[in-house]
């Protein structure tokens, strides 16, 4: 294979990444969502560095231990979301090929840090606090949404030229279930 044939293959490879995600990730709407990932990260830091280490304080025991949980439970889920991010931006800049970005995607985890309303001391927490959870859990779950549709697009299902037009399927079966029969 020619040195031309093997650019072009890798350049095949890397644009076949997914369409979707090619064009997702050089969007404003992308730009949009990495600046409300890294706004709400940095939000989060300041409040857990600063008032919410005094509301703490303030705290049953209960509640103080459902803070501890639940803080490292939102930093763990901030860290993911900004390495999905910072991983797509990469991705958009062309400073990773195809291969490195399954790996490193494959690091990332979007599911689970879910939070139980219920717990005991949940209902204590400062409400700035529960705000902070609620809207990463929003973001965590917009990203896995878009990562799902970015790297596990659904099958394409196969042309079959003698199934019937699936509009004329249904008008089908309208007739037939109101025909005067």
């Amino acid at each position: 294979m020619s040195e031309q044939s093997k650019l072009r293959s890798e350049h095949n490879e890397d644009t076949a990444l997914i369409p979707f995600g090619r064009s997702f990730v050089a969007s404003e709407a992308f730009r949009l969502l990495f600046r409300e990932g890294m706004d709400l990260i940095e939000e989060s830091a300041a409040y857990l560095d600063g008032p919410g280490r005094e509301e703490s304080r303030q705290l049953t025991r209960q509640a103080a231990l459902a803070y501890a949980a639940e803080s490292m439970r939102l930093t763990t889920r901030l860290m993911q979301v900004a390495s999905w991010l910072l991983l797509q931006r990469a991705v958009n800049n062309g400073e990773m090929g195809r291969d490195q970005v399954l790996s490193e995607k494959s690091k990332v985890r979007l599911d689970g840090f879910n939070v139980d309303r219920s717990a005991p001391g949940w209902n204590d927490l400062p409400e700035a606090f529960r705000d902070l959870i609620e809207r990463s859990l929003r973001l965590q779950n917009r990203i896995a949404l878009l990562d799902r549709e970015i790297y596990r697009p659904h099958e394409v299902q196969p042309f079959q030229p003698d199934n019937q037009n699936s509009v004329q399927a249904q008008i089908s079966l309208l007739h037939t279930a109101f025909s005067s029969n």
